[in-house]
């Protein structure tokens, strides 16, 4: 990333170019290099869109002397999507592949992809109109959630670029608009609008809004705030729930500019400045005027040895989440230009989809900073203690049976009841007598040509990818010597409401 003569904080992107997919990893230009081997194709261009997840294809055709096959310019974007299938696992197909006459250039010489063509996602049904309220509601939650200019209720969600986190937003969308509840493995089922409106008259009544709450004297921690509070007496302070960001910044950062911005953020989001005291061992969440969180900021003049070495001890800091807020941050100067900013957010104050709101309302005080002004922002909608006491009024009290809370809690200690506490596996050692909490990964690769199948699998017997891999695991694991019941958790990505997308929390 680097700071703009405008103040504007502009991401350059990964120095790998490497995006991530639906939780992979994925090499544009190995997709490219896959396209251009086509003989339809002269170059390629891969790039992910902004905000689905998704990867877009651009291509110029081989003009029509030149061409060693028949296949028109029109029919191209189908041909090559068939053609990668067989050749790139099917996270590596691009939603969409448009043909161009030319890649449009900076002045610099480099592409200038913001004046690409937008995509279009191709369709297998002709356009129909909605014939319903609901269709015609759901044709354009449908156009929303996907970022398309129409959609036909005969179109498929899934077939126009639609995936399993974007079908979590569309649920979300659903529930706001039509206040009704509708399961995600409805739409796997009913992936079009025609198919899925008849469904909405069979679906429950949303769950309540998340308005504005009135506070209590002693706000709860949410459920999932109280897990990492529970951790937290258990192990003391440990960096072990850190969410740590390391940016590279060049250009001309104005360090007073920055430590102003950071107050901004931390009074804009009050989650960041929420401490955890407890009353009797009940822990409540006290939030703290920003005159009295502390510093926030720290800047530190250093080469670029010794930031190296002390990024590494900043990302580690331990808070004190009784006493200190949960968010420090440090600005490194190098130098030259060079500029390294650490921030350090306890998890308890935030996840993996806090990190955009948060750096967008960062960049946007910055800029107001360097201009010598406040942030111009309208007051976020909610706040992390209105979520927790939305949370709670939703679920109820475990003490009721009739609660959702107890309903769930009751039905889960049903389903985890005697299973093994621990999967028993040939391992090389011996585990040890306390969690060091150290982990690695192992990277994993499998041929186009299985994956092919291994989708072709999924699509027989109407799951999704993810689960046939889950079955694989549990069918590993139990040939390994684990019990033929065992149990892994997979943390949802979904965000409880539109919205999220706004702030900051622990969901």
């Amino acid at each position: 990333m680097r700071w703009r003569d405008d103040g504007q904080l502009e991401y350059l992107g990964r120095s790998d170019d490497q995006v991530k997919i639906r939780g992979f990893r994925v090499e544009p230009g190995e997709i490219e290099s896959v396209l251009m081997s086509h003989p339809g194709v002269e170059r390629a261009v891969v790039i992910a869109d902004d905000g689905g997840g998704r990867l877009i294809g651009y291509v110029i055709a081989v003009a029509g002397d030149d061409r060693a096959d028949d296949t028109d310019v029109d029919a191209l974007p189908g041909v090559l999507r068939s053609y990668l299938s067989t050749r790139v696992p099917g996270h590596m197909v691009p939603a969409a592949i448009e043909v161009v006459d030319e890649f449009p250039l900076t002045v610099n010489g480099k592409l200038d992809r913001r004046a690409l063509p937008a995509p279009r996602f191709a369709s297998q049904a002709e356009y129909r109109a909605p014939d319903t309220e609901h269709e015609r509601i759901l044709a354009g939650l449908f156009a929303e959630v996907l970022g398309l200019g129409r959609v036909g209720i005969d179109d498929n969600f899934f077939d126009l670029g639609g995936h399993s986190l974007l079908a979590t937003r569309l649920i979300s969308r659903i529930r706001t608009v039509l206040g009704v509840e509708v399961p995600i493995l409805t739409v796997f089922e009913a992936p079009t609008a025609a198919r899925l409106a008849p469904m909405l008259g069979t679906a429950g009544s949303a769950r309540a809004a998340l308005t504005v709450q009135a506070r209590p004297k002693w706000v709860p921690l949410s459920f999932a705030q109280t897990r990492l509070w529970f951790l937290y007496r258990l192990e003391g302070p440990s960096p072990t729930y850190n969410i740590p960001w390391v940016i590279r910044l060049t250009g001309s950062v104005d360090p007073a500019a920055m430590t102003a911005a950071f107050v901004d953020l931390v009074d804009r989001h009050e989650t960041l400045r929420t401490v955890f005291p407890d009353a009797d061992g009940v822990p409540y969440q006290c939030v703290l005027p920003v005159e009295d969180a502390g510093p926030i900021l720290t800047t530190i003049d250093s080469s670029s040895e010794e930031a190296e070495i002390t990024v590494h001890a900043a990302v580690r800091y331990a808070f004190d989440l009784e006493s200190q807020i949960p968010m420090r941050a440090w600005l490194f100067i190098e130098g030259r230009g060079e500029y390294v900013l650490v921030v350090v957010m306890h998890h308890i104050a935030g996840d993996g989809g806090s990190i955009r709101p948060l750096l967008r309302d960062l960049g946007l005080a910055y800029t107001a900073r360097r201009e010598g002004r406040e942030p111009g922002w309208a007051p976020l909608p909610v706040q992390y203690v209105d979520y927790t006491l939305w949370q709670r009024a939703v679920l109820g009290a475990e003490s009721d049976p009739e609660s959702p809370l107890a309903v769930q809690t009751t039905y889960w200690k049903q389903a985890l009841a005697g299973l093994p506490e621990r999967i028993a596996l040939p391992v090389d050692r011996a585990n040890p007598p306390v969690n060091s909490h150290d982990g690695g990964w192992i990277p994993v690769s499998w041929s186009a040509g299985l994956h092919a199948r291994l989708g072709e699998l999924a699509q027989r017997c109407g799951v999704s990818m993810f689960m046939i891999l889950n079955g694989a695991l549990a069918t590993l694991l139990s040939r390994m010597g684990a019990a033929m019941t065992s149990c892994w958790d997979h943390p949802p990505p979904a965000a409880p409401t539109k919205n999220w997308t706004s702030w900051s929390g622990f969901s």
